[in-house]
């Protein structure tokens, strides 16, 4: 499932009065909603002339990748009844094999394949209300067909094969990310070098703010209710994306069940971690990792953060409190004053 955004701005970033033109488009894309601002376009752009390759490029995207549209190219892979090669776009091989080698560094944590458990614990297409937990017997059978034993991806030709027919690939864990950055490159193609984009929490920058200094972003504290600046952080051509289980989740036996699944076990996480934010030049990257993060738990997430070098925060929660976990690489982004309380 797309999730909701998990990242809000900052006023700080609003213009001065006789600052530089701005222009900010909005809408509907993948299941959330998308904000793009753009510091001093030409005078002659309007708003709309700019939205309209906005949402054309989104369409494309969705009819690339949505598992909600029986239509998509993703969703006739994962309908096609077959073991052979199946021919797919080149944007949909590439994205997947993006996908499968962020699986391979985060030791199956993000997994393209994870749709069936998503949609077997109610949080996919078709979910039932009230949701159903699934039995033991029902994970097992569906973690057959759950890895990268499963999936096989080609580039020349594009083509993609399943070792079962019931095989389903998911990537809405890696393609807000992705949207975000083809966004950020249609914008700088055209001429337009100072901008953030923002689907659904998933954020890219390139450049400066109204103010001439790097975009203020705010990560979202994590608790369910108005949305509320946890920290702040400062991105001139990079990229934020946050995952976090306090939004996405059902009731069960007086205990929260995350939409967020352990592709290794077949069930929904569970431990300290309520956040997971991931600072990136790639958004698609950032996106995986976040989601992997998410699915490690603190000790596993940071040792990992740790090996690979990655500007990671997380967010604990310990007896209704917070507590985050810092890499150095994620404090050079904290404004000074945040820094200082590290």
């Amino acid at each position: 499932m797309y999730l909701l955004g998990l990242v809000v701005l900052l006023t700080g970033c609003e213009p001065r009065e006789a600052g530089p033109r701005v222009l900010r488009i909005s809408g509907q894309t993948m299941g959330t909603q998308y904000t793009m601002t753009v510091v001093d376009p030409p005078e002659t752009l309007t708003e709309q002339q700019l939205k309209r390759p906005i949402d054309r490029r989104l369409q494309q995207l969705e009819l690339r990748f949505s598992t909600y549209d029986p239509s998509s190219d993703l969703s006739l892979v994962n309908e096609e009844p077959t073991i052979q090669w199946i021919d797919v776009p080149p944007e949909l091989a590439a994205v997947l094999g993006e996908a499968m080698l962020a699986a391979r560094h985060t030791e199956g944590a993000y997994d393209p394949t994870v749709g069936p458990l998503v949609n077997l614990w109610d949080f996919g297409p078709g979910a039932k209300s009230p949701p159903e937990p699934p039995t033991d017997e029902q994970i097992a059978e569906t973690l057959k067909n759950v890895g990268l034993k499963c999936v096989d991806v080609q580039f020349d030709p594009p083509a993609v094969r399943k070792s079962a027919p019931e095989v389903y690939i998911d990537l809405s864990g890696i393609v807000k990310g992705y949207a975000a950055d083809e966004l950020s490159r249609l914008l700088v193609e055209l001429g337009l070098g100072n901008h953030m984009v923002n689907i659904g929490g998933e954020v890219k920058t390139s450049g400066t703010n109204p103010r001439g200094t790097p975009w203020q972003i705010a990560v979202e504290r994590p608790e369910p209710g108005p949305r509320r600046p946890y920290r702040t952080i400062e991105l001139s051509g990079m990229a934020l994306a946050t995952s976090g289980n306090y939004r996405n989740y059902f009731e069960m036996s007086g205990r929260r069940v995350s939409h967020i699944i352990d592709p290794r076990t077949g069930r929904p996480v569970e431990h300290q971690v309520v956040s997971a934010s991931v600072i990136h030049h790639s958004c698609m990257r950032a996106d995986a990792l976040a989601t992997a993060l998410m699915v490690l738990g603190p000790k596993d997430a940071m040792e990992m953060a740790a090996d690979q070098e990655l500007a990671v925060m997380l967010v604990l929660e310990e007896e209704g409190k917070y507590r985050d976990l810092i890499t150095p690489e994620f404090q050079q982004y904290l404004p000074g004053k945040e820094k200082s309380e590290q």
